[in-house]
Order: C-alpha cells, then structure tokens, then sequence
C-alpha cells in the first residue's frame, strides 16, 4: 500500500544517512592507501637488489632482494579418500554435486493511489555446483529437494616446505602462488578401493549412475595441482627465507609472480594492480554514496506516486540530482584526501567538484535552460 511504502521510504532514509557517512571515510582512506603504496613500491623500485638464488649472501642481510628460480619442493601431497597423489607445492580437491537451484524473477508495477504491486515468478533447474544449495529456503521445496551435504568436502593442500635454490619460501610467498593446473587421474593411478559408486570421468572421478544423464545428488571430483617451477619474489632477505620489507614510506613489500620476471617490471605490475584496486575502490565508494542518496530521496517519489506517472517523473528527477551529488561529494571528498597527501593534483580536483556543484546549482534554477 502506499502508507507501507511511505513508511518503508522512511525508514531507508535513515539507512541511507548511515551509508552517505560511511562512504566519506572509505573515499578518504582509500587515497591515503594508494599514495602509501605508490611511495613504497616507487622506494622500494629504488633500493632493490637482484641476487642469485644459488646461495645466501649474509651481506644482503636485512636488505630488499630480488630474486628469481625454481620453487621447489620433495613433499608428495595425497588424497586419502580417493588414493590420488602427486609432487606438488599445492593441491586442490575439488568436489560438485548435481542439485536444484532457484531463480527468481519479479515484476513491480504502481497502481493508481500511490500502492505496487509485486509478481514474482521461480523457476527451478538442476546445475552443477561446488557448494550446497539450501532448498529449505526456496519458494516452493516441495518437488525440489536437495541432499544437503556433500559426502567429500573442497580442499587444498600445501607443502610444509617451498625452497627457491637456496632459500626458503615463507608460508606467505607459498600463499601467493596459484597458477594451479588439472591433475588427470585414473582407476590405475588411485588406490585400489575407491569409495561407492565412484568411476573414472573427465580426469576426475564421478560419484552416480551415468555421467551422461546426471541424476540429484550426483557428485563429481576434480584434482588441480600446482608443480614446481619458475618465480620471480622481491621481498626482505631474512636469514635463509623471506619476509616483508618495511619501507620508510610506512608500506610494505612481498612479491611473487609467477615465471622469470625483472624487479621493474614487478615494481610496475605492483604500481598497476595499486592502480586498478585504488579505482574499484573509488566506484565502490561513489556506488555507496550514490544509493545512499537515493534512499535519502526515497520519499519524495513514494509522495508523487499517488499519480504513477508523477512518481515516475519525480523518481527521475531525484535520481539525476542523487547522481550530481554523489558525484561532487565523491570528488570532493577525493580531493580533500590529495591535498592532504598530494597538493597540487588535489587541488585540481576540488576546482573540479567545485565546477561539477556550480552547475547543478544552475541546472536547479528556475527557468534554466529556457530560451
């Protein structure tokens, strides 16, 4: 009904507030992030040095180092349940099962007096998925029951020890190697007595009848492992392992990637992924305030639509003035941030905001834009 919507408007309000404050601080904190992160990498571009991975120099005790080789390892990682083992640094069980999955569609349209009218259409299919699906939550579970639990669980396995030439990788520099690839096995290469009803499939095993015509309930099992081989760490030499280099900007440094890369350009893939992280987080921020916005504006739309056509027309209106605003504020507040940090550039951006506010505020003139 139309007082249940005005009602609800209000309260989201309060919820928008919240959102609006949260988004300034997260804005703010992000440019400080990035312009920390910048500086140390850009510090530690400056000081690092290539050693090789043949032995260990106590004289780069301390130091930032770059070094490349093979990360190796004589651990043999297993599957108990399936007998499934290889050399590996990590390895990666995982399991699917065939379930129902729900998918809702829903379709709002506003009667005259200012109330909605919601139809929700669910349909069910049955998909290949690597968690359960809860069907006591769905719309309609009868008919469309899932087991539940899975009878093996996703794992991975890491060896305990990583070495790169005469080094050690610590468990950190492990963490970040993930370029996993598929373990094809066999009934020939797992151990004798597989578990019920499991056969050889796709590389993996499956778990039912037929593979050809899943039933619910199936499961399916795939192995990905990683082999030893080349990478690429700069990070701080600590007796025979690695750990993170401190910078004098306040940031740190670890580093691996995978394959024979130089120093520079694993300072540049640092300084883009800083890139890319410090705008995710900008839209993040900006996408917060713009909702929050709206929410603030809420009632004014649920007010109008006594007549569908007016809500619709002033739901517009207060969406493109939510948009401006979250825009200026998120600039702003961007702006503010840099020149804490960065002055010249920061002042720029406020010149920008400060634009971006004079022309709304003209836009919001009477008889703007009339001939």
């Amino acid at each position: 009904s139309w007082f249940s919507r005005i009602g609800g408007a209000i309260k989201g309000v309060v919820v928008g507030i919240l959102l609006v404050a949260v988004a300034f601080p997260l804005l703010f904190w992000n440019e400080g992030r990035s312009v920390k992160r910048y500086k140390t990498l850009k510090e530690g571009g400056g000081s690092v040095v290539s050693v090789g991975s043949e032995r260990v120099d106590p004289a780069n005790e301390g130091r930032l180092v770059h070094v490349t080789g093979r990360a190796d390892t004589q651990a043999t990682l297993a599957d108990a349940a399936f007998g499934v083992s290889s050399p590996a640094i990590k390895f990666r069980r995982s399991v699917e099962m065939y379930q129902w999955d729900e998918h809702a569609q829903s379709k709002t349209k506003e009667k005259l007096g200012g109330g909605t009218e919601t139809v929700t259409t669910y349909t069910y299919s049955k998909t290949w998925s690597g968690r359960p699906i809860r069907s006591d939550g769905f719309k309609h579970p009868e008919g469309h029951q899932n087991p539940g639990t899975f009878p093996y669980e996703s794992e991975v396995q890491t060896a305990d020890h990583v070495t790169l030439g005469a080094f050690t990788l610590s468990p950190a520099l492990v963490g970040k190697i993930g370029n996993f690839e598929a373990l094809s096995v066999s009934a020939e290469s797992a151990q004798p007595e597989l578990p019920a009803k499991a056969k050889p499939y796709g590389g993996g095993f499956y778990l039912g009848a037929d593979p050809a015509s899943p039933q619910l309930g199936d499961v399916r099992v795939t192995f990905q492992v990683v082999r030893p081989g080349d990478v690429s760490v700069i990070a701080k030499q600590a007796g025979q392992t690695f750990a993170p280099f401190v910078a004098q900007a306040g940031g740190t440094i670890e580093l691996l990637q995978a394959g024979v890369c130089t120093a520079e350009a694993m300072i540049q893939k640092a300084q883009q992924d800083n890139r890319v992280l410090t705008w995710l987080i900008r839209l993040g921020g900006f996408l917060v305030m713009l909702i929050g916005l709206n929410l603030v504006f809420k009632p004014l739309p649920v007010l109008a639509s006594v007549l569908p056509f007016l809500g619709r027309v002033v739901a517009a209106g207060t969406g493109l003035v939510a948009f401006l605003l979250a825009a200026a504020c998120s600039l702003c507040t961007i702006a503010v941030a840099w020149i804490a940090y960065r002055p010249i550039l920061g002042a720029l951006l406020l010149a920008a905001a400060v634009l971006l506010v004079v022309a709304f505020r003209k836009r919001l003139k009477p008889g703007a834009g009339a001939s």
